[in-house]
């Protein structure tokens, strides 16, 4: 009451203090510190300054941290100068309005302040900046008091909060103003009830702020002190070695010291007198205990300091205590930063598996787009096509080729889908006609062909389009990421290829139960021989299911190109996990490679976040747990009946 009652007479007096005050008799209050300022000293001088109120206090702790101010060396008083060729022309320090022309600029001095005093001018701009109309001012404030937390910040901070208009930057002030309280707050309730407030918080800052009230000291007594806040107590032999407890007691209780086992030599080297050491001939000294028996005969004599012995260091260890405590002295608030940093440990740890499982599935979405025309062609022809990556080469070059002609990000990408679609369909029919149709039942030669196909697409695509990536731009609306938490995020454009891949899988589903297409697909998919004795052409269907294997390829170039590099090359990067996909899944399934791109993408994903420096690490354990999956399930997670069964 008393303080809010003093605060309110002080901002009714502030007037009248600035009138009475301006702003270069301040500056001659503190000349010395001003003029030749120190990080050490010049805080009071900046303390009055933010305390006098004066409108022109925070132009001037620009012009000071900018090096724009003079001092005229006969009177000591403040300026500004503007340059007029040989001579100067003074400018008033307030107003900024001359004062003086043809001024010698030799009378003049300008103060240059280091580094640390710019540092903290800039401090004491931040309650200026806190209010400022610019915004960008306003985040550098605050981008100053995260940096820095201090308490004579939380008054302005927490007097700035009510009118800032940005919705982002009051929820930023809010928080920054409640960690200041939480670390600097006036009363132990006002402290725990913001400690409290930072058990939802999952921020990088909050959770430094709970580690800062949670700092701790380590100390040694054969009494804890009453009003300690102690941490925890330390075990010798347990929580640290014995010896490393006994040196930490040693060096603060002027104790003997421990002696080197690999030092004792050295020590006893400068001590040979005809030669014996401590009584003791030097050729006796051939064991550990010799040399310590020699250092104790000199230690006795008071030639060498007393050394600790097993002895001396088991009463010493008896006598006292070693303990880690909390640098806060209330015991009470550490306990609300205990449960508190719990909490946040505890949400860290869910969101982080959420966000795996969410970079999971993202991941199993592409692959899945990568496989599932593969699965198809496969499945039905049972046809190895190593040309497969190239068809999504082929889909992500036909975006950015139409992005060079419609620069609507958009628009572009809708026009992109169908036309990689037609083109990777037709490129597909026609190796099917010209090369898969001559080679079935053969995969050795069918295997080489599509291996030569696959060189030759991307020779292809190197001289149409160079050897350097090609931007494949996304839409504005697929910028940035969804912002579950300060730990669950996931870009907007995974989320988009997500979406495309549940699509497809609908569309895929809807064709094979629906149409007649898709019948025709199962039934040779299942009995090649039986499908044809009921009037099906296995043949067209072959040719059919290969072009859409391969015109998915291409939609899926696409979607991966939003996110990826556009290269001849990158349709490499996915033909090993596609490949993985289908045979993990179970050839020729859909819902087989959904499981299987599930099953990769997660796997890949856990071991990624297991041993995150090291992503070939992570690939080569993949592989190898589905070389031990298939021992176990050769047909995959969902094997096919039918042909699948026969096979």
């Amino acid at each position: 009451m008393i303080r809010a009652l003093f605060t309110a007479m002080a901002l009714l007096l502030l007037p009248v203090l600035a009138a009475a005050q301006d702003l270069q008799s301040i500056l001659q209050e503190h000349q010395p510190q001003i003029a030749k300022p120190s990080r050490s000293s010049v805080g009071p001088a900046l303390d009055a300054l933010t305390a006098s109120g004066l409108p022109e206090v925070p132009a001037f702790l620009n012009h000071w941290q900018d090096k724009d101010v003079y001092v005229r060396e006969d009177d000591g008083l403040f300026f500004r100068i503007q340059d007029t060729g040989d001579t100067v022309t003074l400018l008033d320090i307030a107003s900024g309005d001359p004062v003086a022309e043809g001024v010698d600029p030799g009378t003049l001095k300008q103060v240059k302040p280091n580094g640390g005093v710019r540092r903290a001018i800039g401090e004491a701009l931040v309650q200026f900046q806190l209010s400022d109309p610019d915004y960008n001012r306003r985040v550098e404030a605050l981008d100053a008091i995260s940096r820095n937390l201090d308490p004579a910040q939380l008054g302005p901070l927490t007097a700035s909060i009510a009118a800032e208009p940005d919705a982002a930057l009051k929820l930023r002030k809010t928080r920054l103003a409640n960690y200041l309280t939480a670390r600097f707050g006036e009363t132990e309730p006002q402290r725990i009830a913001a400690i409290a407030a930072l058990g939802d918080d999952l921020s990088v800052d909050g959770r430094a702020v709970l580690s800062q009230i949670l700092e701790t000291r380590q100390e040694i007594a054969q009494e804890i002190p009453a009003g300690a806040n102690v941490a925890r107590r330390l075990t010798p032999g347990t929580d640290l070695p014995r010896t490393e407890a006994y040196a930490l007691i040693a060096d603060q209780a002027d104790l003997p010291r421990l002696i080197d086992p690999d030092t004792l030599r050295s020590t006893l080297e400068p001590h040979v007198q005809n030669g014996k050491v401590g009584g003791m001939a030097v050729g006796q000294l051939t064991t550990q205990s010799a040399r310590l028996l020699a250092y104790d005969s000199l230690a006795k004599a008071g030639t060498l300091p007393p050394r600790a012995t097993p002895k001396t260091i088991d009463e010493t260890l008896a006598a006292w205590t070693i303990y880690d405590a909390y640098v806060e002295p209330s015991a009470a608030i550490t306990d609300a930063a205990e449960a508190a940093q719990k909490s946040v440990q505890t949400r860290v740890a869910l969101s982080q598996g959420a966000d795996l499982t969410l970079d999971a599935i993202s991941l199993a979405s592409i692959y899945f787009l990568a496989a599932i025309g593969l699965a198809i062609t496969f499945g039905v022809m049972g046809v190895i096509n190593m040309a497969h990556g190239e068809f999504i080469m082929m889909g992500a070059y036909t975006g950015y080729v139409v992005q060079q002609f419609i620069t609507n990000y958009t628009l572009s990408l809708i026009v992109a889908l169908p036309l990689a679609f037609i083109i990777t369909f037709a490129a597909g029919v026609a190796m099917e006609r010209l090369v898969i149709r001559w080679l079935y039942n053969r995969p050795l030669e069918t295997l080489l062909a599509t291996f030569g196909v696959s060189i030759a697409l991307q020779q292809l695509a190197k001289n149409i389009f160079g050897t350097q990536a090609r931007p494949l731009t996304s839409p504005g609306w697929l910028d940035g990421a969804w912002v579950i938490n300060d730990v669950i995020s996931i870009s907007y454009i995974r989320i988009a290829i997500f979406v495309l891949a549940a699509l497809f899988l609908g569309l895929l589903l809807f064709i094979l139960k629906k149409t007649r297409l898709g019948l025709e697909v199962r039934a040779v998919t299942q009995n090649p021989r039986m499908a044809a004795s009921m009037g099906i052409n296995p043949d067209k269907i072959k040719m059919m299911t290969f072009g859409l294997g391969s015109g998915i390829a291409g939609i899926a170039g696409v979607a991966i190109g939003l996110y990826a590099k556009v290269t001849s090359e990158m349709g490499a990067d996915y033909i090993v996990q596609s490949f993985m996909t289908v045979v993990v899944g179970g050839v020729g399934n859909v819902w087989g490679t959904l499981a299987g791109a599930a099953m990769i993408g997660g796997l890949q994903k856990g071991i990624e976040f297991l041993n995150p420096s090291n992503t070939l690490a992570a690939q080569t354990y993949m592989i190898l747990f589905i070389i031990l999956f298939i021992q176990f399930r050769p047909k995959g997670i969902v094997a096919l009946k039918g042909r699948a069964a026969g096979d």
